[in-house]
């Protein structure tokens, strides 16, 4: 049977483009659902703030009269400016083990690109650095997280038919919480907050760490500055993804140091595992969604390393170390066992650092391809 492919133009398609994947991976015992609702804001004009200077069309896939694919292609004019590159992105790319729907897939957003002016297409990649990112190459049989994208062994192979090649590459590391913290790090992690004029924010809920935003956000902007495909957020997006994201800190595990001065100088964003939590939802926030992922904050046995941020002046004096061990702490107290981290640049060789001084393993891949048009 021909494919045929579709434009996605109204309320009910965006809707079939995002229950997809629900369908495709029903029976993975791998995949992390995202909400629908959620999804329906990032890939709507009318509620991502970042559609003030991106654009972007997507489209599905049909087969025999259903569903078989579905592709995002995004073009990002701040992104292009800062970077001066000519390239858009495609993301939200789902296909079932079907060559021909996946070539026609990616031949839509390719043709788009050129009609724009573009010279290259990346992908997936999302809107900002804050979508999901990321074709998984390796640890396809590896438990599922939150922010990470998940994707079946096939997807890579039919990149590299079509003509794929590897951008950058993310790694994921499963981190054993230690037993104990040794006494001599403790002093010493002691001893550099104290000559440093730092201190750790001491939040007992989540509202304690809302006048600190701000300037996670300045940190993080400064910290990630250079990492490939990261652009400056707007104050509209900096509020979405605060409303998105932050309602579920626990200050347990979400750590903030202080200068004398009150401003943020390093920040480890951490939650606990929201997969079986999401799994349960089915993608939906009412009536038990929100309720899951409550439950799932209170007696995590898993943690998510989010991210790490750190200002500039500060690297390589021992902050960091600080952070780990701070989280690690409230770990050891509460029985936890292990934390996940979410991608890493491949030469991020000052934070993989960090992992030789605990027991871990290099579990997951994920790749940014990247084709000429």
């Amino acid at each position: 049977m021909s494919i045929e492919i579709r434009e996605v133009l109204t309320e009910s398609d965006l809707k079939k483009f995002v229950k997809f994947p629900f369908k495709l991976y029903k029976n993975n015992q791998y995949w992390a659902p995202p909400f629908m609702s959620d999804e329906i804001n990032t890939l709507s004009w009318d509620t991502n703030p970042a559609f003030d200077y991106c654009k972007a069309k997507y489209w599905l896939a049909y087969k025999d009269g259903k569903v078989a694919g579905r592709i995002a292609a995004i073009i990002n004019n701040t992104l292009i400016e800062k970077w001066n590159v000519k390239k858009a992105r495609f993301g939200w790319i789902d296909f079932i083990d079907d060559e021909e729907v996946s070539k026609k897939l990616l031949e839509k957003a390719e043709v788009w690109a050129k009609e724009n002016g573009l010279e290259s297409i990346e992908g997936p990649m999302g809107f900002t650095d804050m979508d999901e990112e990321g074709m998984l190459i390796e640890g396809f049989e590896e438990q599922g997280t939150y922010p990470m994208i998940y994707n079946y062994a096939y997807y890579p192979e039919h990149l590299k038919k079509l003509g794929y090649e590897k951008e950058v590459d993310w790694l994921e590391f499963e981190i054993k919480v230690p037993d104990t913290i040794p006494e001599k790090i403790a002093r010493v992690n002691s001893l550099i907050l104290k000559r440093s004029k730092l201190h750790l924010l001491d939040a007992k809920k989540a509202k304690d760490i809302k006048p600190y935003i701000p300037g996670f956000w300045e940190l993080i902007e400064e910290s990630y500055a250079d990492l490939f495909g990261t652009i400056p957020f707007t104050p509209k997006q900096k509020k979405f993804y605060t409303d998105q994201y932050f309602g579920f800190l626990i200050p347990e595990y979400t750590k903030f140091i202080i200068n004398e001065k009150d401003e943020v100088i390093a920040v480890g964003l951490v939650f606990p595992s929201f997969t079986d939590a999401l799994r349960k939802a089915k993608g939906r926030k009412f009536p038990f969604g929100l309720l899951y992922m409550l439950q799932a904050t209170k007696h995590p046995t898993v943690l998510d390393f989010y991210l790490i941020g750190v200002k500039k002046e500060y690297i390589g004096h021992g902050v960091i170390s600080i952070l780990f061990n701070e989280v690690n702490k409230n770990a050891i107290k509460n029985g936890i066992k292990v934390c996940e981290t979410s991608g890493e640049l491949e030469d991020n060789k000052a934070v993989q650092d960090m992992w030789r001084h605990y027991e871990h393993r290099q579990h997951k891949r994920r790749r940014c391809f990247i084709k000429p048009l």
